[in-house]
Order: C-alpha cells, then sequence, then structure tokens
C-alpha cells in the first residue's frame, strides 16, 4: 500500500504537526511519500491513496487545483477525503445548501458574480459591520471587515474580484472577540476533540498567522451533538471533518464545514494523532 500525502510548495516537508504522521503509517506498514499536490513531475498512478493536508493554497490557484482534481479523478486514483468531497466543499455556497437542510448558519448573502457589484444595495442596514469574502477561499484569503463609512471604498476594492468570482456577505458577529470559534473535530463522522480559537485585539482573523490564539476546550455534550448533526447531514463518507462555529447561548451558529486540508489540531491534542491513523487505516483497507 503506497499513500502520498499532499501539501504545498511552501511547506513541502509539511507542517510539523503533519510530519508525525508518517512515522506512525510507516510503522503500520503504508508505504509513505510527501507530495506538493501541483508538482508536475509526479507518477500520481503509482499511488494507492492521496491524502490532504496541508495543501493551503489551492484557493490561489483555483483553475489549476480544479484541473488537477480532474486529472486525478481520470486516473483512478482514490483520495482522502474523497474528489467528490472535495468537489462539493471547496466553494463555500454549500452554506447555502445547509442551510436550506435546516443547520443555523451565520446569516449570509451569497453573491453571483457581477461586473456590477453594489454593497450600499446589498449590505442590510441593522448589520454594524461586514464581511466580505470569495466562496473560493480559505485562511482569510481576500477576506475584509468593513463597516458603512467604508462601504464604498471596499465596493470598489472588490469589483474585479466580484466579476471573478461568488462572494459572501456576512454580518460581522462581536462573540467572536469574547466567545471565540470552536473548531469540532471528527474522525470517520466521530467527533475527536474540539479548539477554541480567539482573535488578537485589535483584529478580526482567528488563524494563528494573524496571532489568533487556539486552546483545547471540553464542549458540553449538547453542543457537540450539535456539530455531530451538521457532520451525518452529509450523506458521503469522509476520513476527517472540521466542524467551525460560534457556541453563543449553547446553540452553534455554523461558519464552516472544513472537508479539504483543514488544521486537526494535533499539538493540542496529541493522542488524537494515532486515533487518526487508525482511522485512515480503517478507509483504505
Amino acid at each position: 500500500m503506497k499513500i502520498g500525502i499532499l501539501t504545498c510548495a511552501s511547506i513541502p516537508l509539511l507542517n510539523k504537526n503533519d510530519q508525525v504522521l508518517i512515522p506512525k503509517l510507516k510503522k503500520k506498514g503504508i508505504d509513505v511519500d510527501v507530495l506538493v499536490w501541483d508538482n508536475q513531475a509526479i507518477d500520481w498512478s503509482q499511488y494507492n491513496f492521496l491524502l490532504f493536508r496541508n495543501t493551503w493554497d489551492y484557493y490561489e490557484k483555483q483553475l489549476e487545483f480544479d484541473t488537477w482534481l480532474k486529472k486525478i479523478e481520470n486516473l483512478g486514483v482514490k483520495t482522502l477525503n474523497s474528489i467528490e468531497v472535495i468537489n462539493a466543499n471547496k466553494h463555500k455556497f454549500y452554506l447555502r445548501d445547509l442551510e436550506k437542510r435546516g443547520v443555523k448558519i451565520i446569516p449570509t448573502i451569497f453573491l453571483e458574480k457581477t461586473i456590477c457589484l453594489d454593497l450600499d444595495k446589498l449590505v442590510p442596514r441593522q448589520w454594524e459591520q461586514t464581511i466580505i469574502k470569495p466562496a473560493f477561499s480559505g485562511g482569510s484569503y481576500q477576506t475584509n471587515l468593513f463597516d458603512f463609512a467604508e462601504i464604498h471604498k471596499v465596493n470598489i476594492e472588490y469589483q474585479s474580484i466580484a466579476a471573478e468570482k461568488e462572494l459572501l456577505l456576512q454580518p460581522f458577529i462581536p462573540e467572536i472577540k469574547t466567545l471565540g470559534e470552536t473548531s469540532f473535530v471528527f474522525f470517520n463522522k466521530k467527533f475527536s476533540h474540539a479548539v477554541n480559537k480567539k482573535p488578537v485585539n485589535n483584529d478580526f482573523r482567528i488563524q494563528q498567522q494573524f496571532g489568533g490564539i487556539y486552546s483545547l476546550i471540553k464542549p458540553k455534550d449538547f453542543v457537540i451533538s450539535q456539530a455531530k448533526k451538521i457532520v451525518d447531514s452529509f450523506t458521503e463518507n469522509f476520513l476527517y471533518a472540521r466542524v467551525d462555529g460560534i457556541v453563543i447561548d449553547d446553540e452553534l451558529h455554523l461558519m464552516e464545514v472544513e472537508l479539504i486540508e483543514p488544521d486537526l489540531y494535533f499539538q493540542l491534542q496529541p493522542s488524537a494523532i494515532d486515533v487518526f491513523v487508525d482511522e485512515i487505516i480503517c478507509s483504505i483497507q
């Protein structure tokens, strides 16, 4: 059995938190290579499975990523998560489908591509501050926070982006600064652990590259059940899932379901590494 663990050119040896997977998989008798997903020299057909982990530039290379996914699909190489799941999750309009299925998401306006972006007509007046971001994005890429005093400036900045990409508009939830965002990690739809993430002062982004503060937490069982219900609403199987949201008054407000290349926070829950490896073995047998 030969597995390729997928990463990107900026971290060709994997993020250090994922590097621990290599010796553990090899100990299980699995032949493992670390592969940069857009390396044209790789013979992908030699691998039984490809495991998405650190492909953290795919949203900057939308056309190339779509082309590569099609190539892997045509070769018949299996991936974890599956290409079907990746294709459905890479565009954030999946949130609209979840909302239709009864999932409570952060209020969202879904914007199709347009050459006539007019945020002044789109943003509800009751939103004190607004988040704007592309539907094909990650890691706060091309994401902005603005209030009404800045709306015309932001409208100009996003005119060209709106012509090329679908966009999402969401109200900024102020509780993100006090309660933080909670990530619920699942392996094969079984809950593993949860991490709370808070932004530093004077920022709205919770990613660590922007100073976000992470801590392992134990949510209430019925809050975990809310996240599990979201995971179970998908008919597809997947090795890993991360449900991100804000828990307000014990109710989970969904921000995203990460099914492509989420950080699984092994550094905060080291015991999860062995569980994940065991679930990988179960998925490839």
